[in-house]
C-alpha cells in the first residue's frame, strides 16, 4: 500500500542496480558459503543449504552496519547459522530485511526477505509465515498478481489481520477498489490498529472522502507506537498529505514535525514538508527539505518535486542537474511517475506511452490509468486517452493532478463545461499541484 503515496511501493536505486546487487552478494559468498553449509548445530544437523545459491544462503549473506536494525539482522543470521530449525529465526530475519528496505529505501532488502520467506518453505511448505512474508515482499516488489494469490490462500488457510491486509493491499494497486475495501474491514474488524486504520484512511482518501480519511488516520496516529517509529512517522506524513489537501498548510507542516521528531531524515515526511512549503509559496524555504529527501530516496516523485522549487526561485542550472539524474534513473525507479513526468514536460512521449503500457499490465489502479491516459493524450491520441480518464476518475478520487488532466482532455475534445467543472475541482485543490503545473491549470482557465 505504501507505494501508492507515490507509487509500490520508496527506493533508492534502479532495479537493474538492485538486481545486480543481489547477484552480487548471492556469488560473493560462493565461496564462503561452500564452507558455512558445512555449519552443524550441536545435534549434528546442517543448519541449512549446502547450496550458495539456495535462498537460505542468499538470507544470510554477511550483512554490515552499526545501527540497531543492522545489529539485529547480524545477530539473527548468526543464531540462524548454528541453529537446526531455522523457520522461527528465518521469518524474524525476513522482517527486519522488510523494516530495513523502508528506512533505506533499498528496495534489494524485499529481495531478501523473499529469500527468508522461501528457505522457510524449502523446510517447511506452504507455511503462513512464510507466506504472509514472501506476499509481503512481492507486493513492495509490485508483483501484485503473485502477492493476491498468496493472500488469498492465506485467507482460506487462517485469515489473521494482516492476511486480510496483504489481500487488500495486491487488489487495490489492480484497481479493484471495492474487494480491497471488502478486506480492510476484515482486518479493522479482527485488529483495529495503526495498520488497518491507515489502510482503511487510504482507501477513504482513494474514494474521495477526505473527511474520513483524516478521522481514520488520526485514529491510526492514536493507536501507533514508538515501538515501531517507522510505522507511525508513515502514518503522520499521511495525515500531512491529507491536512494539506483539507487546506491547513500549518496542520501538515505539524504532522510533518511530529514525523520527523520520530525520524530526522525521513524521506516522506521531509516530501510533505517540501510540498507544503511549496503550497504556501515558500520555495525557497522548500529547498532543504527537498533535496535531502532527495538525497535518500531518489524516485521521480522527489527529483520532480525539487526541481520544480529550484527552478521557481531560479536556480535553473541545480534543477537540470537533478532532472538529468531523474531522465537518467526514471524508468528504473518508478516508470510510472516518470511517464507522468515526460508527458507533462513532452518530452519523449514514446518512452513515456511505453512506459505508462507497460505499467497498466501489472497494475490498473487510478494512478496508472491517469499515467496512461495522460501519456496517450500528449502522443496525439486523444480519443484512446478520453475514455481511460474516465476510468481513472470514476473512483471519486480528489486529486488536483487527475483533475487537471481531465480538464485538458475534456477542452480538447471540445467539451468547455465539461473542462471548466474539471478545472475549477482542481483549482479548489491547487495546493497539492506542482508549481509549473498551477501555472498551467491558470492559463487553460484564463484560455476558456
Amino acid at each position: 500500500m505504501r507505494d501508492s503515496l507515490s507509487s509500490c511501493k520508496t527506493m533508492c536505486r534502479s532495479a537493474a542496480a538492485f538486481l545486480l546487487l543481489i547477484a552480487v552478494l548471492i556469488s560473493s559468498i560462493s565461496c564462503r558459503a561452500g564452507d558455512e553449509s558445512k555449519t552443524t548445530s550441536p545435534t549434528g544437523e546442517a543448519s541449512y543449504s549446502s547450496d550458495p545459491g539456495s535462498p537460505c544462503a542468499a538470507a544470510l549473506a554477511p550483512h554490515s552496519g552499526n545501527d540497531r536494525l543492522d545489529r539485529e539482522i547480524i545477530q539473527l543470521q548468526q543464531e540462524a547459522r548454528r541453529a537446526a530449525d531455522v523457520s522461527r529465526l528465518m521469518e524474524q530475519l525476513g522482517w527486519r530485511f522488510v523494516a530495513k528496505a523502508r528506512l533505506s529505501y533499498d528496495p534489494g532488502y524485499y529481495k531478501l526477505a523473499e529469500a527468508c520467506a522461501r528457505c522457510i518453505e524449502s523446510r517447511n511448505p506452504r507455511s503462513p509465515e512464510a507466506l504472509l512474508l514472501r506476499g509481503h515482499a512481492l507486493h513492495n516488489l509490485h508483483r501484485f498478481q503473485e502477492a493476491e494469490a498468496l493472500a488469498r490462500e492465506l485467507v482460506t488457510m487462517r485469515g489473521s489481520p494482516f492476511d486480510y491486509g496483504l489481500l487488500g493491499d495486491a487488489l487495490m494497486e489492480q484497481g479493484r477498489l471495492s474487494q480491497a475495501v471488502d478486506a480492510y474491514q476484515k482486518m479493522v474488524d479482527l485488529k483495529p490498529n495503526l495498520q488497518s486504520y491507515s489502510r482503511a484512511a487510504h482507501v477513504r482518501w482513494l474514494k474521495g472522502d477526505l473527511k474520513g480519511a483524516l478521522e481514520l488516520i488520526k485514529m491510526a496516529v492514536k493507536a501507533g507506537s514508538f515501538r515501531d517509529r517507522e510505522s507511525l512517522a508513515w502514518a503522520y506524513s499521511r495525515l500531512a498529505l491529507y491536512e494539506l489537501q483539507a487546506g491547513s498548510a500549518q496542520r501538515a507542516m505539524e504532522a510533518c514535525n511530529a514525523a520527523l521528531s520520530l525520524h530526522s531524515d525521513y524521506a516522506p515526511a521531509l516530501l510533505m514538508r517540501g510540498r507544503s512549503l511549496l503550497a504556501e509559496g515558500k520555495q525557497s524555504e522548500a529547498i532543504a527539505p527537498l533535496k535531502r529527501a532527495a538525497e535518500l530516496n531518489p524516485l521521480p516523485e522527489y527529483q520532480w518535486a525539487l526541481a520544480e522549487a529550484l527552478r521557481a526561485i531560479g536556480r535553473n542550472e541545480e534543477a537540470s542537474s537533478v532532472e538529468a539524474q531523474l531522465i537518467e534513473r526514471g524508468a528504473g525507479n518508478d516508470p510510472r511517475t516518470y511517464a507522468l513526468y515526460l508527458a507533462t514536460r513532452g518530452d519523449k512521449i514514446e518512452t513515456a506511452l511505453s512506459l505508462a503500457e507497460q505499467e497498466i499490465k501489472a497494475r490498473s489502479d487510478v494512478f496508472t490509468l491517469d499515467a496512461l491516459a495522460w501519456s496517450l493524450f500528449n502522443a496525439g491520441r486523444v480519443e484512446e486517452a478520453r475514455p481511460l480518464m474516465n476510468r481513472a476518475l470514476a473512483e471519486g478520487t480528489q486529486d488536483a493532478r487527475l483533475f487537471y488532466h481531465a480538464g485538458v482532455i475534456a477542452l480538447k475534445t471540445g467539451q468547455k463545461k465539461e473542462a471548466r467543472r474539471w478545472f475549477n475541482k482542481a483549482l479548489a485543490i491547487q495546493q497539492m499541484l506542482l508549481p509549473s503545473e498551477r501555472e498551467q491549470l491558470s492559463r487553460q482557465i484564463e484560455s476558456l
